[in-house]
């Protein structure tokens, strides 16, 4: 692995030759520009730390990056895109170093480029149609736009400071959003753009939903989330936490008795899946959901300034192969345990999580172990865990999922060395509103049924839309459902 200085210096030495004669580079020329490395921690220091372990690139790094796009009439990475962003254009104006015109491009579709650049799956979304990935073919060699939006926008806070969006003259109408993750942010945004009074409900005591609670600092900020709720706040928007909706008010009561002229709903998917095997019970099993929220919104890392008790384990095990596994497997490492075994029934290829992450993991000291589970939890006659019974499996034929379903080896029975295990094999939707607002219409899953054009749900008045509706999605995804249902009720609101 280079170093963050070499792959500065070889960036520089590049943008040089460059330069003189980029806008007449032809399309051989430009897919033989390397693609730029993003610069990251050495793994062996950043296991011993909460920063971010992606450092980002360098102004020469970005530009080069961003000289490699072939500006195809088609744009096929715009179609790929949940938001739309007119990648091309945004890509073109970094490359000629005009970094305010490439953020205006990226803001008028996304409110959180910051945070997308960072935790989006680029690879499967922009950058999958990419024609310089299809050239070269390999997705990974693909034109880094995720990358290059963090640059933009991480050049846009540090260097200038961003500016709350305009908002049009007071309409008289009010709208009620509840939660405050990527659903809810784009909403509140796209509402109050047009006039409306709105109010933001968080039942955690600070807002940023998801982005707050279940991604770590390493790979998420908490500033950059802090930041762009304090945008919100700019805006006018009102924010008010340690409010249960559902509990503290119910959400009929928001609106025939609190005056909403409207409701949008964005309360996740923060219910945790178990495995409902003997011993999930015993103490040293946790939900990645409760683990990853003491660590990132309890701040429990901080032991000199936080007093919120975690797991201090040696042998750590963690269930699953998603995203939320790898971020608690990483987490683990960072609070100081001797070893963290990621366990999977499936092999590597199937695995939901990001690439990127599932290689972090592994540059940290994480041991994967494939094609196996846990069958039963074993506990100490103090109740704590001492161990894990695991099954080895293989791959059958496909399931509904289009991934091969992992099939039992019968006998294959292994104990595993454990004193604490993390459960991470998904979440579903919240129920607290499905229960205390009967009338409105949910799935087997408990993901709140909308009408896939408005977001609008079958109490009147009422939209949703996120992880409550989608089960456990992206933040880019996140975003899409807030910003439909937004424009549905802004012209609701204009009737």
């Amino acid at each position: 692995m280079k170093s963050a200085d070499q792959l500065a210096d070889e960036a520089s030495h590049l943008f040089k030759d460059l330069l003189p004669r980029k806008d007449a580079l032809k399309p051989k020329d430009r897919s033989g520009i390397p693609a730029q490395e993003m610069r990251v921690q050495d793994p062996q220091v950043r296991r011993g730390n909460m920063n971010e372990v992606a450092i980002g690139y360098t102004e020469e790094q970005a530009r080069v990056e961003a000289m490699r796009c072939l500006q195809c009439k088609n744009a096929p990475c715009v179609q790929g895109c949940p938001v739309r962003i007119r990648i091309p254009e945004f890509v073109k104006a970094m490359a000629d170093g005009d970094y305010g015109r490439a953020i205006s491009v990226i803001r008028e579709n996304s409110l959180l480029p910051a945070v997308c650049g960072r935790v989006c799956p680029q690879e499967v979304q922009c950058q999958e149609p990419c024609t310089m990935g299809k050239i070269l073919k390999n997705v990974d060699h693909a034109v880094s736009i995720g990358r290059l939006e963090r640059f933009a926008a991480d050049r846009e806070r540090e260097q200038a400071g961003k500016k709350a969006p305009a908002v049009k003259a007071a309409t008289g109408k009010k709208v009620a959003v509840i939660g405050s993750g990527p659903a809810s942010i784009t909403a509140a945004a796209d509402i109050r753009r047009e006039g409306h009074a709105v109010t933001m409900y968080e039942a955690f005591h600070k807002p940023g939903g998801v982005l707050m609670y279940g991604i770590p600092e390493f790979r998420l900020p908490k500033k950059i989330v802090e930041l762009e709720i304090d945008n919100l706040k700019a805006m006018g928007v009102e924010v008010i936490t340690n409010f249960v909706v559902g509990r503290t008010r119910k959400l009929q009561d928001l609106l025939e008795k609190d005056g909403f002229d409207a409701v949008f709903v964005g309360t996740g998917a923060g219910l945790p899946k178990f495995m409902n095997v003997a011993g999930e019970n015993l103490v040293g099993v946790f939900s990645a959901n409760e683990f990853l929220t003491r660590s990132n919104l309890m701040r429990a890392f901080d032991r000199d300034h936080a007093d919120t008790p975690i797991v201090r384990a040696k042998r750590v095990a963690v269930l699953g192969g998603g995203n939320v596994a790898m971020d608690s497997a990483r987490t683990a490492v960072r609070l100081g345990a001797d070893e963290v075994h990621l366990v999977y029934r499936r092999t590597e290829a199937e695995m939901p999580a990001r690439v990127e992450e599932a290689r972090n993991a592994k540059e940290e000291g994480v041991i994967f172990h494939m094609l196996e589970n846990c069958k039963r939890i074993i506990g100490n006659d103090q109740g704590r865990v001492v161990g894990m019974e695991c099954l080895r499996y293989e791959l059958g034929a496909p399931d509904e999922s289009g991934r091969r379903r992992p099939v039992e080896i019968k006998g294959s029975e292994f104990m595993m060395d454990v004193d604490a295990v993390i459960v991470a094999i998904g979440n579903e939707s919240n129920p607290l509103i499905k229960k205390t607002t009967p009338a409105i219409q949910t799935n087997k899953y408990g993901n709140i049924i909308v009408d896939e054009a408005t977001g609008r749900t079958s109490v009147d008045r009422v939209y949703a839309g996120g992880d409550i509706v989608l089960g456990a999605a992206t933040v880019i995804l996140a975003m899409g459902e807030g910003r439909r249902a937004a424009e549905a009720i802004n012209k609701l609101l204009a009737q």
